[in-house]
């Protein structure tokens, strides 16, 4: 049957969305113990969550209980050290972060808010009574955990975020806007980072981070509507005007913006992670399809030039996995620098626009049906391209690294 879009085109359903565990210099294939416990427990989840994560994408809503089921599965932690929760290793999070990216990327953006960043944020800055309060319901998914630093006018520029936060006799008052929020407007806390103006405070001028409840007078968290990458989870556009906080709002662990670059870094790994899960659903989906499809009386893999459009898409694709792969050896060894996961996330973000452009195009007119998948992945990975630095801060990072020349200004 041909559509009348794509004249020729046959719109039957094809089975492109099964995992085909591609690894073609055996990457991953020694990953065993714990590790691929936690990975083989991030594909069941995923798979089990995909069908209403495609659903919600094509409405742009974000269905909460994906939050706890998360949790439920104890997926949120992240590689995070800390004694109440369950050890993961720089490895296991990243195929972790794979895996889930695999199956939906705004599930895998809500792994990376809840757990990268909230919960990495108050377990390196919290006091012993704030993680005592909020660990457990966030690590669990119970409590929606956000992360606060961009702000409309400073993305990339974050270094200059207007938010203030000053001192009113016994406690704090934040004003200011922060946007792009991923949990922000959803019920939870928000871990808000602001400029402090007391004068007499040692830390007057730096920025700090604040542990905000969403339902706090002066607290608005907006929907940002109109997205058309990661529609399935939302992002908010916040205004603090004059939200009265108590003086231990304050997480005692931060004092300057150095401390988000901290979260930052570490999660900037598990962009390039993610990255990597979308593009092995991309080529995955389109060898799959090219087995299946007929044209011209026999299946598109016998093409020669769907033959070299695939080869080239697993080279790019096993660069990407090696990058992870000697990004989690580092990692483990206490040995990875900033620059090294700029140059991965760099890497891995814009070769998984390749494979997804390439995908999409060798699935011809099926290509931009939902229920394959790969139009919805070419999206997403256009925002995780961009967050946790786009890819010409990333560099002009490493560039400086490199060169010892900083071009910034």
């Amino acid at each position: 049957m041909a559509s009348e879009l794509f004249p020729g085109e046959n719109v039957l359903s094809y089975d492109v969305t099964s995992p085909l565990d591609t690894d073609y210099y055996t990457v991953f294939a020694d990953v065993a113990g714990e590790d691929r416990a936690q990975w083989a427990r991030a594909r069941e989840v995923g798979e089990a969550l995909a069908p209403r994560m495609a659903e919600a994408w094509d409405k742009a809503e974000y269905p909460l209980e994906v939050i706890p089921a998360l949790g439920e599965a104890d997926l949120y932690v992240d590689g995070i050290e800390h004694p109440d929760l369950t050890r993961m290793s720089p490895l296991a999070a990243g195929l972790v972060n794979m895996e889930i990216s695999r199956a939906d990327g705004s599930l895998g953006t809500v792994l990376a808010v809840q757990g990268g960043l909230a919960l990495r944020t108050l377990v390196l800055f919290g006091s012993p009574e704030q993680q005592e309060r909020w660990l457990g319901p966030i690590a669990r998914g119970e409590v929606p955990g956000a992360f606060a630093l961009t702000e409309p006018d400073h993305g990339s520029d974050s270094t200059s975020l207007e938010t203030s936060a000053r001192w009113d006799g016994d406690g704090w008052v934040l004003r200011g806007t922060k946007k792009w929020i991923g949990n922000g407007a959803s019920g939870g806390v928000t871990f808000v980072w602001a400029r402090i103006d007391r004068e007499g405070d040692p830390d007057h001028g730096q920025v700090r981070c604040f542990l905000v409840e969403q339902e706090t007078p002066g607290y608005t968290g907006r929907v940002i509507t109109g997205k058309l990458s990661l529609r399935g989870i939302h992002q908010a556009h916040i205004t603090l005007d004059d939200v009265r906080l108590p003086a231990d709002a304050v997480l005692p662990g931060s004092h300057s913006f150095r401390d988000t670059s901290t979260v930052l870094f570490a999660t900037r790994s598990g962009v390039a992670w993610s990255a990597l899960g979308h593009a092995t659903a991309c080529y995955e989906a389109a060898l799959a399809y090219s087995t299946q499809r007929i044209q011209f009386g026999k299946p598109l893999a016998k093409f020669q030039m769907v033959q070299e459009r695939l080869t080239v898409m697993l080279s790019q694709l096993t660069a990407m996995q090696l990058y992870c792969r000697r990004l989690a050896e580092l990692e483990a060894a206490g040995a990875l620098r900033p620059t090294q996961a700029s140059l991965a996330k760099f890497h891995n973000t814009r070769t998984a626009r390749d494979i997804a452009r390439t995908a999409r195009d060798l699935l011809g007119g099926n290509g931009i049906l939902l229920e394959n998948r790969v139009m919805q992945h070419l999206a997403d990975i256009e925002a995780i391209h961009t967050y946790e630095g786009t890819e010409s801060v990333q560099a002009l990072i490493i560039g400086r690294d490199i060169t010892g020349v900083g071009a910034f200004v």
